[in-house]
C-alpha cells in the first residue's frame, strides 16, 4: 500500500487514535516565549538538560517545543498530564514510552527548520522523516555514501531539474525506513533501496535484510510545506492515515 497526503486536516476536539490508524501530526515549532515557557515545564529533568546544552536560543526553543508537543499528544492519547510520562530509549536511541504505560502507542518524531512531525500507531514499528529542501545543495556526496547502487543509478539517469527533489525523496524514505526499524546505522542505509523516480510510488525494495519477506512495510509520502520533504514508513500493511494539523492553542 502507497499514498502520498498533501492534506492537513483539523482535529476535532478529543481525537483518539484507533487499532488500525496511524495518526500524524504538523506542528510548526515557531512559538512565543510564554508558550515555550509553558511546554518547557512539562519536560523532564534530562530534556530540559539536553535543551540548556544548545548553544543558539532558536535550537533551544525549537528542541523545547517539539518535544513539548509530543508529551502533549502523547498525554491526550494516554489521557495523562504530559508531565507525568516517562520515556526509555534502546541502545540506538529510538524512544519509547516506558513500559508501565498502559496502551502506550509507538511513536516517532522529527524537526527540521520550522516545522515537526509526529506519527502514532498501535502495534506497529513507525519511523517519520523531515528534511527542509535546501537550494543550491550538492547532494551528489551524500548520495554516493549512503544510497544503493540502484538508487544512485537512478538518480543520475534523472533529468536533472528532477534530481534534488528525487534525492531529498529517496533521503526520507530511507530515514523513516531507518527510524522505524529502530537499529540506527547499524542498518546501513546502502542495504536496501527505496524508489524515487516521480512516476513511482513509495515503496521498500531489494531489501538484503530478508525483512521484506518476513514482514511488509508501508511507506507514505508527506508534505510538510512548501520547501520541505517528508516519509512515513510502518510495518505492515491496510492502515488508515489520518494527517492533522497541531494548533499551539491546544497545549
Amino acid at each position: 500500500m502507497t499514498q502520498s497526503l498533501r492534506h492537513w486536516s483539523t482535529p476535532p476536539q478529543h481525537c483518539s487514535l484507533e487499532a488500525a490508524e496511524i495518526h500524524v501530526w504538523r506542528a510548526t515549532l515557531d512559538a512565543d516565549l510564554a508558550r515555550v515557557d509553558r511546554l518547557a515545564q512539562t519536560l523532564s529533568q534530562d530534556e530540559q538538560a539536553r535543551a540548556a546544552r544548545f548553544h543558539f536560543e532558536r535550537d533551544r526553543r525549537r528542541f523545547v517545543v517539539a518535544r513539548g508537543v509530543l508529551r502533549t499528544l502523547l498525554g491526550n492519547y494516554l489521557e495523562l498530564p504530559p508531565a507525568a510520562l516517562r520515556f526509555v530509549y534502546n541502545e540506538y536511541g529510538k524512544p519509547a514510552l516506558a513500559p508501565h504505560h498502559d496502551r502506550a502507542p509507538q511513536f516517532n518524531l522529527a524537526h527540521s527548520g520550522d516545522w515537526a512531525l509526529f506519527a502514532f500507531v498501535y502495534g506497529a514499528e513507525i519511523g517519520v522523516d523531515l528534511e527542509a529542501i535546501r537550494t543550491g545543495f550538492d547532494f551528489t556526496p551524500l548520495a554516493e555514501q549512503f544510497f544503493s547502487p540502484q538508487e544512485r543509478a537512478e538518480l543520475h539517469t534523472m533529468p536533472a531539474h528532477l534530481q534534488s527533489a528525487a534525492f531529498f525523496h529517496c533521503w526520507t524514505r530511507k530515514e523513516a525506513y531507518i527510524k522505524a526499524r529502530g537499529q540506527g546505522l547499524s542498518l546501513p542505509l546502502t542495504s536496501f533501496s527505496v524508489t524515487l523516480r516521480p512516476d513511482e510510488p513509495p515503496r521498500i525494495k531489494d531489501a538484503n535484510d530478508g525483512t521484506e519477506v518476513a514482514q511488509p512495510w508501508t511507506l507514505y509520502d508527506l508534505a510538510p510545506g512548501n520547501g520541505y520533504a517528508g516519509a512515513l514508513a510502518v510495518q505492515g500493511a491496510g492502515w488508515s492515515l489520518r494527517c492533522w494539523q497541531w494548533s499551539m492553542a491546544r497545549d
